[in-house]
């Protein structure tokens, strides 16, 4: 079995040994093991090997990302809920494995906490000291209390203490997957390894089974508190050599260990040294993991291999996947992003490059997966460079500005910019043919520069950022029977037509296009989520009335478009209301100025409230960040429109990426995703109700941050990963048709 006499011996007597001897002989210890160890131990070449019949990660990821939180003691649940910030700040969602009858009594509360957030929550021995495997009865029976555990807090995943395994008693818990097995550690009491960097299935008596996680990952306390290490090279080397294989990177940290103060102690390290490799997870890797809980994983491996996987091997008792190539076998799914690979899109779009987030992220993303990217877009400077190299989209400006006027002139830059297009690419499929053309409307009939590159085999999809005919009857004012919007509405359903796949903004916007143009499997939606790399999460930090400094400012914010459907003058009208409640507040405007801005401004003067309102100029993408995080509560005050009733601006989100409340219009395109829980609302276009939601959020800062939380939830599940995997999905299923 797994405890030579020794390690047994070690365990009964732990209780009555000091934890600084301990510590100190375990030292001795692994400096002893380290000295007969390779540089590179924490690598085995054998351990790569790609199991037969492997299905890759889903999406065509190229590895998988995986974290867990052992809380083995007091400190650790004192500290647990400040650990799961440090992963919400970095995007990631953790399992934490509590011990139910260890040093400690798990408040009902912090697991609701936990699984509200995103995080997993699992079941970690049952006494953690190390006595659970000393016998087969000892373990049947303690294996009928840890089961009734796991139904009691709804877990599906199961660690043992001291990574003690023995796979085939392990059977006898109701669990989706364990993981006490890692794939090499020679530090550990039981230092028997998986033998690989995949997980694999675990078969039952019955033909049912378990996933075993092993961890690939050093874990914390070897590395910072046993060998005292101070750098993070060892988990990053280790990353680099999981992620060239294509495996699962599987971390655990333990909250007992890790120091938030900057002090750590003799049996701590500093967080910083957690939040670092995070840090290089997310910026080398953040496009090709999948950043998953362990439930996940092991929901997407028993669906692989819902019985035994195919020409199976024995570690121990255990059935793993033995190793070899699997290309010829990888999933659909998972195949996305390979299918991509050296494929030509051609992206149009009659605005300037990369301006626009929503085509900057499109093409960004195509060219990460292997497409080569062409941009034709219009000019937005004299000394716009033609043609440009960007993050390896190549971008072709035509001689052509943007200039905002009447209808007729719409059409006629329309038409100029359409004909200039038709003909480039014309050219270009003639030369080497586009296998995908990308449009972005406005407007819609922008998918006849298509024409050529379609006849010659390329797929068109058709990206309707707005819908043509409802933001014309908001900026001109038309009837819904007027001849223009009619005439709109008969080219958004042709184009639409033409194109092989559309993309939508919104839940809104899709029931709007299918329910006049297209069905509805031809509509995708794909959310205009702010860039993560530019908007880091940032968790919400409550406020109260009483703290704020004397002279300090109360900061609402607005910014994007100053154009009169997104509202200014509502939001002017509203802080002149708010001024008599709360006289330090302010209003900061933020965007290009324009004509719209100095009414308002004339609106700011005859209200008295030139002191009071800041336009702050237009701010850089890269700057928003630092200007929201100097406000209070951000506003999207829309006028009532037919359009800003279809809306979910994306101000929304990069507010509560933020964390800072926000105050929008209860308008059908955000309820879809929105509710009173997760967001304050105000009666669409209505000062007086906005001024109202304001003087709320001065004087309730606890209720309001509770609202941020929940919010941040809507938005994590809507975040751009999830709407980048739906466009590369889409793309790559067009591609392979």
């Amino acid at each position: 079995m797994m405890s030579s006499l020794l390690t047994r011996a070690y365990y009964a007597l732990k209780p009555s040994i000091p934890w600084q001897a301990r510590l100190a002989l375990r030292r001795r210890l692994a400096r002893r093991v380290r000295r007969r160890l390779p540089d590179r131990w924490y690598i085995n070449e054998a351990a790569g090997r790609v199991p037969d019949g492997w299905p890759g990660w889903p999406d065509g990821k190229q590895f998988a990302f995986v974290v867990t939180h052992d809380v083995d003691g007091t400190r650790g649940l004192d500290r647990c809920l400040h650990l799961a910030e440090t992963d919400r700040r970095h995007w990631i969602q953790a399992a934490f494995n509590f011990v139910p009858e260890g040093p400690y009594v798990l408040p009902a509360w912090v697991r609701d906490l936990l699984t509200g957030h995103g995080f997993e929550v699992g079941v970690h021995d049952l006494h953690h000291d190390g006595t659970l495997y000393m016998s087969r009865e000892r373990f049947t029976a303690d294996a009928r209390t840890i089961n009734r555990y796991l139904e009691a807090w709804r877990a599906v995943g199961f660690r043992s203490a001291f990574m003690f395994h023995e796979l085939s008693w392990i059977r006898d818990l109701d669990v989706l997957y364990d993981a006490s097995t890692f794939d090499v550690d020679p530090f550990e009491p039981q230092p028997d390894g998986a033998n690989t960097i995949f997980p694999f299935w675990v078969a039952r008596d019955d033909g049912t089974g378990y996933v075993e996680l092993p961890y690939t990952l050093t874990q914390d306390s070897t590395l910072f508190v046993l060998l005292q290490e101070t750098s993070i090279d060892t988990w990053r080397r280790k990353l680099d050599w999981i992620v060239e294989r294509g495996g699962m990177a599987l971390v655990n940290v333990h909250p007992d260990y890790t120091n938030f103060d900057g002090r750590p102690g003799a049996r701590e390290f500093d967080v910083r040294l957690y939040e670092d490799f995070l840090d290089y997870a997310v910026r080398r890797y953040g496009r090709d993991g999948w950043f998953a809980l362990p439930r996940q994983v092991a929901e997407y491996v028993r669906r692989a291999f819902p019985l035994r996987p195919p020409r199976e091997r024995r570690v121990g008792s255990a059935v793993q996947p033995s190793g070899a190539s699997s290309a010829a076998t990888e999933s659909p799914a998972a195949a996305a992003g390979w299918r991509l690979r050296g494929k030509r899109a051609a992206m149009v779009v009659f605005s300037h490059y990369p301006a626009d987030p929503r085509v900057l992220r499109a093409a960004e993303t195509l060219a990460s997966e292997g497409m080569s990217v062409d941009v034709l877009c219009l000019t937005d400077d004299d000394g716009d460079a033609r043609r440009e190299l960007l993050n390896g989209v190549d971008v072709l400006r035509i001689p052509l500005k943007r200039r905002r006027g009447r209808m007729t002139e719409y059409v006629i830059q329309y038409a100029t910019f359409i004909a200039r297009c038709f003909a480039i690419l014309a050219a270009r499929s003639v030369r080497r043919r586009y296998d995908v053309v990308y449009v972005h409307n406005m407007p819609d009939v922008l998918v006849l520069t298509a024409l050529v590159p379609k006849l010659l085999g390329a797929k068109v999809i058709l990206d309707l950022h707005d819908p043509m005919p409802e933001l014309m009857m908001s900026i001109f004012n038309l009837p819904p029977d007027s001849v223009p919007v009619r005439t709109l509405k008969r080219l958004e359903k042709w184009s639409i037509s033409l194109a092989d796949a559309a993309l939508t903004v919104n839940a809104a916007c899709k029931r709007l296009f299918s329910s006049r143009s297209c069905t509805a499997e031809k509509m995708g939606v794909v959310m205009n989520s702010p860039d993560d790399k530019v908007f880091g999460f940032r968790s919400p930090c409550p406020t109260s009335c009483t703290d704020r400094v004397p002279g300090t400012p109360f900061v609402i914010m607005y910014h994007g478009s100053l154009v009169e459907r997104n509202g200014l003058h509502v939001a002017v009208a509203a802080l002149a209301e708010v001024r008599r409640a709360v006289p330090d507040a302010e209003l900061w405007i933020y965007g290009p100025a324009n004509a719209f801005l100095e009414r308002v401004m004339a609106q700011v003067r005859a209200k008295g409230l030139t002191d009071a309102v800041q336009y702050r100029g237009r701010v850089r993408s890269q700057d928003i960040v630092a200007a929201i995080a100097q406000c209070d509560v951000g506003v999207i005050p829309n006028e009532r429109s037919i359009f800003t009733e279809l809306n979910t601006p994306t101000r929304i989100f990069e507010y509560l990426a933020v964390g800072k409340p926000v105050i929008a219009p209860a308008a059908p395109g955000i309820r879809d995703y929105f509710d009173d829980d997760s967001l304050i609302f105000f009666d669409l276009g209505n000062a007086a109700d906005l001024a109202r939601r304001i003087e709320y959020v001065y004087s309730h800062p606890a209720e309001v941050l509770e609202v941020v939380q929940r919010g941040q939830d809507v938005y994590r599940a809507h975040g751009w990963r999830e709407q980048r995997r739906t466009l590369v999905n889409v793309t790559a299923e067009l591609v392979s048709r």
